[in-house]
């Protein structure tokens, strides 16, 4: 099963189209509240829409999300995808209520779906996005992008695999449908971490696992720590990547849905690796891998 069919499951014979919006958030790694800096990998332009880089209120941003994609397809509905940034940090449950509420307002909005990390979402945010998910589908996306605490500390997220966890668990438990990130050639981890990092997520109670490489981008601490040589990073080649996707198919289980696996940063944002593929061409060079080197019952893509 393929996200898009995870999709029709929860929303019957509907095409259904995720609308990325940007609420204003920031991160407690960025504003000195556990950190600053963010996450060493990280450069938000990198894979926000234009519009959300404008100030726009979130109503505005979502109308201008489906006239791009009301081009594309017709008769969509939409979900509104709050993606930049920690979008259940720092604000009371009160005000992300109203914020919410805003984009579930708009017309052809069936749900929402809500990019956060594993530590900043308080009992008061769960009761929320539980009472959110009585009337429409809520879906966290929570960032774990490894199961090692000494990478985490590394890549300066902050926060544990232990808070992922529990957090995972608060989700199951309120009924919200839930998935983790993952990243996959993170400083100093290999293969077989990477592994790692796959088993211990699917052990817990998620939907969907979104994994892609590590990218690494100009304007970024980890570009500077490369560079430099301070960290160990040694980008994939696309046919390494490939063979790793391939493993990782083998240990998903099926229940589980692999929304993606690739990056697309800008090509003048990053500096490696730069394989040139759009994520549908990715997917086909996978899936004729697979194909190659799986057996019938093997995890579908």
């Amino acid at each position: 099963m393929d996200y898009a069919e995870y999709l029709n499951g929860i929303f019957p014979n509907t095409k259904v189209q995720k609308i990325s919006v940007n609420a204003g958030f920031t991160c407690p790694n960025r504003d000195g509240t556990i950190g600053v800096g963010g996450c060493s990998y990280c450069r938000n332009d990198s894979f926000s829409p234009t519009y959300c880089r404008t100030g726009q209120s979130v109503k505005d941003q979502i109308e201008q999300g489906k006239r791009f994609f009301s081009r594309k397809y017709k008769n969509m509905k939409y979900l509104a995808y709050f993606q930049s940034y920690t979008n259940t940090y720092g604000r009371e449950a009160g005000h992300l209520e109203r914020i919410y509420a805003e984009a579930l307002e708009c017309e052809d909005i069936v749900g929402l779906v809500i990019g956060t990390r594993p530590d900043t979402v308080s009992d008061e945010v769960m009761r929320l996005l539980s009472e959110i998910n009585s009337s429409v589908p809520v879906f966290l996306e929570i960032g774990a992008e490894s199961s090692s605490d000494d990478t985490l500390s590394l890549i300066n997220r902050n926060h544990t695999w232990e808070d992922v966890v529990v957090t995972v668990g608060k989700a199951a438990k309120n009924k919200i449908h839930c998935g983790l990130h993952l990243i996959a050639g993170l400083p100093g981890e290999d293969n077989k971490q990477v592994i790692r990092n796959v088993r211990e997520a699917c052990a817990l109670p998620i939907e969907t696992l979104k994994l892609h490489q590590l990218q690494i981008l100009k304007e970024t601490v980890l570009y500077r720590q490369w560079k430099d040589g301070i960290v160990n990073v040694r980008p994939y080649t696309l046919d390494e990547y490939l063979d790793l996707c391939v493993e990782i198919c083998r240990v998903v289980p099926e229940h589980i849905v692999i929304e993606r696996f690739l990056s697309q940063s800008p090509p003048d944002m990053a500096v490696e690796p730069k394989w040139g593929l759009k994520n549908y061409q990715f997917v086909n060079l996978l899936k004729n891998k697979l194909r190659n080197e799986l057996s019938p019952s093997s995890h579908p893509l």
